[in-house]
């Protein structure tokens, strides 16, 4: 069955909207993937700081 073009150009819009959407999605994913690693090495060099400090004192 033919597609009328209103219909055609509806759905080629549809699609591009939602692979727009993913695109988008996957990206902010990769970017909270990044931030959640940076913050992860912060952590745990506090702890070791703090870890250290702990064992220098006098006690």
């Amino acid at each position: 069955m033919k597609r009328s073009r209103t219909e055609v150009a509806r759905w080629r819009m549809l699609r591009q909207s939602q692979r727009h959407r993913a695109r988008w999605r996957e990206g902010q994913s990769r970017r909270y993937g990044r931030i959640r690693a940076v913050r992860q090495q912060l952590t745990a060099q506090q702890l070791r700081r703090s870890i250290l400090f702990v064992n220098q004192l006098p006690g």
